[in-house]
């Protein structure tokens, strides 16, 4: 397994350059399916796992807090295996039967609340990687960011992160924790793959935001790694009863997905490989966060790890509009 670096000095984890989703576990995806995924990731040498406290409150009896908890009975069950986990907070809806519109927030009682109830269900001492999932801009920045480095500073939190946020608001955040020396966001969570989305039309799924141009330029100019969510479209490259998303729906679509089946008949692989080998070499760095509902659609992913693109067919991948 490739692996990659993600926060620096004393903060800097080795983590393998694939992230395992554990979104569905423990609602769409039953415990012994589960462990048996997260089994064979780590026999792989995968070592870094992404959930959320709010997983997977919209399917039918989620409530939230099922895949953290679920983690938690796999760590135990396991003998707690070197794995570098990752969760967010701040989108968990506070009423039952509800979506985003009664997310908890960011609130500096609500982060140091929501990062407890995520070190109890997980079974850990320190969370090693935590994002705020989504925006609140009811709470002044400063209040965010005071409360998430103070976590910091108890041991509670490893690296800090953001997902789905604007732009300007991460450099808002670079700037506190620069003026104030103490810790900022390491590491960035966003929609992204190969295809690329109208920005004028939002993607039904509440709360994803993709990766513009101007956020890959910031990554890259402060050394951000992105964890690339949905990098396979939810199945859609390869399955033909998941239809793409309305937001690609538009004429560089096809063209994207040409040079795509021609380079994977070329090297014998998936479109679902090829995806993923683009990404793994995508400058700035990007890792794929990819979910799975089976050990058979893992290994899919695994073994696009070694696919190397050559220089040819990553230019005609770029190229294709």
């Amino acid at each position: 397994m490739r692996t990659r670096t993600i926060g620096s000095q004393d903060a800097a984890r080795q983590v393998s350059a694939i992230c395992l989703g554990a979104l569905p576990f423990g609602t769409t995806v039953g415990e012994e399916e589960s462990f048996a995924i997260l089994d064979r990731f780590v026999a792989a040498g995968g070592n870094f796992i992404d959930t959320a406290n709010n997983y997977a409150f919209w399917t039918p009896g989620g409530r939230g807090g099922e895949s953290e908890a679920l983690l938690g009975r796999w760590l135990a069950a396991r003998g707690r295996p070197e794995v570098v986990l990752a969760t967010k907070l701040g989108a968990q809806p506070t009423v039952p039967g509800t979506g985003l519109e009664t997310a908890e927030g960011l609130g500096a009682d609500t982060v140091r609340a929501a990062a407890r109830a995520s070190l109890e269900r997980l079974g850990v001492e320190r969370i090693d990687l935590l994002y705020t999932h989504i925006e609140d801009r009811s709470v002044p920045m400063e209040e965010t960011m005071g409360a998430l480095a103070d976590l910091v500073d108890e041991g509670a939190v490893g690296l800090l992160g953001a997902s789905n946020h604007a732009t300007w608001r991460l450099e808002h955040a670079r700037a506190l924790a620069a003026a104030s020396g103490r810790p900022g966001y390491d590491v960035l969570q966003y929609r992204y793959s190969y295809l690329q989305p109208r920005y004028d039309v939002p993607f039904p799924e509440a709360g994803h935001t993709h990766a513009s141009s101007e956020l890959l330029d910031f990554a890259q100019v402060h050394g951000l790694p992105v964890l690339a969510y949905s990098a396979l479209l939810s199945g859609a490259y390869t399955r033909p009863e998941k239809p793409l998303s309305p937001p690609y729906d538009h004429p560089g679509t096809p063209a994207r997905l040409a040079a795509l089946d021609e380079v994977a008949k070329e090297a014998g692989a998936t479109r679902n490989q090829v995806v993923i080998a683009w990404l793994l070499g995508h400058d700035p760095q990007v890792l794929p966060l990819v979910g799975a509902s089976s050990v058979a659609q893992l290994d899919e992913v695994l073994d696009a790890v070694d696919l190397e693109l050559t220089a040819d067919q990553r230019a005609r991948l770029d190229a294709a509009r």
